[in-house]
């Protein structure tokens, strides 16, 4: 079935200023250019796990899922983790990009999200220690192999869970670390195929490349474990191996998790773990390897600490790293008013917005950040009759966090 092209036209689509000199003033309704790609405002859909996929394959609950961010104006739309190997999902539930049959369902999100003038955008994962487990919806348990789930197949770093609930991993050896990795490749591969323009790497939240990351999850005595140089070996094999075959022409992101949360300050020192601090370092060389942008996110790696969690909590990271390591970041974390998301740019605190949950609470968040700022966006056409209507129903506010960058 062709898609038809919904978008308003084809150089104004929706969320884009009518008259961009007089949104010259809203950072977030500026472009954002990387290589070849031009993103029409600054405002993306972060990659959240939906859970609905069969073996790994995108359906018709992902069409209307991802059209509806498309239709309301977003710029970028990062599909949700998408596991390279079967074991790499964290539920049974979860998106795959292991096979080239799953390259024609991906493609007709592509098709959707590009017929409103979106970018498309994917996040590729290995979920290492934290694979096999439940949909949250459903609870937080283990996944049998009656259920779909691989509970004797679960990998790591080492052979440390995340929890007592969760399945004991085992230690990978050096031939599957390096098979892993060629999965990563395959995976790009198979997303430049299905029409993804950006590309994002996840290396947070506890997963495989963030097992390694830190000592915390990482026990190993070969050189990929111990110092920060043998910790980091694994996931800049993975950037090194994805952006060989991934197109100069279009950029390459990596998501990584700032910190550990061991330390209770955030911005604080964790050297036998994961901390900012290594966090700048590692953004550095990703960058040399061609990377182009650091989605900042935080924790997921440790079980039990706390997480500072109020609105733009994570911020911080995302200029710190900006600050240092001189590359693009983005800002992701309990962003949930437009006036937030344009301080943040304005500040330059980083240069990309990345919305989640807000996104699921309302898909029209960019057609009514316009309205804050008093912007006259394009709407969809068969919106367009109610743009004087639109009001916002969220009420909750965010708060100004003092920055302590080291």
């Amino acid at each position: 079935m062709s898609v038809p092209d919904l978008a308003a036209n084809k150089l104004n689509p929706p969320g884009t200023p009518v008259n961009p000199e007089e949104a010259k003033h809203v950072k977030l309704f500026h472009p954002f250019q990387q290589k070849s790609v031009k993103i029409h405002n600054r405002i993306g859909v972060s990659p959240m796990c939906m859970y609905s996929s069969v073996r790994g394959h995108l359906n018709d609950y992902h069409i209307l899922h991802y059209g509806s961010f498309a239709l309301k104006g977003a710029g970028l739309i990062i599909i949700e983790a998408s596991g390279v190997v079967p074991e790499g999902r964290i539920t049974p539930q979860c998106s795959g990009l292991w096979n080239d049959d799953q390259i024609k369902d991906l493609k007709r999100i592509v098709d959707v999200i590009k017929s409103q003038g979106s970018t498309p955008g994917i996040q590729i994962a290995h979920a290492g220690r934290k694979a096999s487990m439940s949909p949250p919806f459903k609870g937080d348990y283990l996944e049998n192999e009656a259920d779909g789930g691989w509970p004797n197949n679960v990998v790591g770093p080492s052979d440390v869970p995340f929890a007592d609930h969760y399945a004991q991993p085992r230690a990978l050896t050096k031939e599957q670390i390096k098979s892993i990795v060629r999965s990563f490749a395959d995976a790009a591969v198979r997303a430049d195929k299905a029409g993804i323009e950006v590309l994002e790497i996840h290396g947070a939240h506890g997963y495989l490349i963030g097992n390694f990351l830190s000592g915390h999850s990482n026990k190993r005595t070969d050189e990929y474990g111990g110092s920060y140089e043998n910790r980091t070996r694994f996931g800049l094999e993975v950037v090194k191996a994805v952006r060989a075959v991934w197109p100069t022409s279009k950029p390459l992101w990596i998501r990584i998790s700032c910190t550990d949360y061991v330390n209770p300050d955030p911005m604080g020192h964790d050297p036998n773990g994961w901390d900012i601090y290594q966090s700048i370092e590692f953004a550095k060389e990703v960058k040399r390897l061609g990377v182009d942008l650091i989605d900042c996110s935080s924790g997921g790696n440790i079980k039990g600490v706390k997480y500072p969690a109020v609105p733009m909590y994570q911020v911080q990271f995302a200029e710190a790293i900006r600050r240092h390591a001189q590359i693009d970041t983005a800002a992701v974390g309990l962003i949930v008013e437009g006036k937030d998301a344009e301080d943040i740019l304005r500040k330059e605190k980083a240069d990309f917005i990345l919305v989640g949950r807000e996104f699921l609470r309302d898909n029209e968040f960019v057609l009514v950040s316009a309205q804050e700022f008093d912007v006259n966006i394009t709407w969809p056409n068969q919106y367009s009759w109610a743009v004087k209507k639109a009001r916002r129903h969220n009420t909750t506010k965010g708060s100004d966090e003092k920055t302590t960058i080291p």
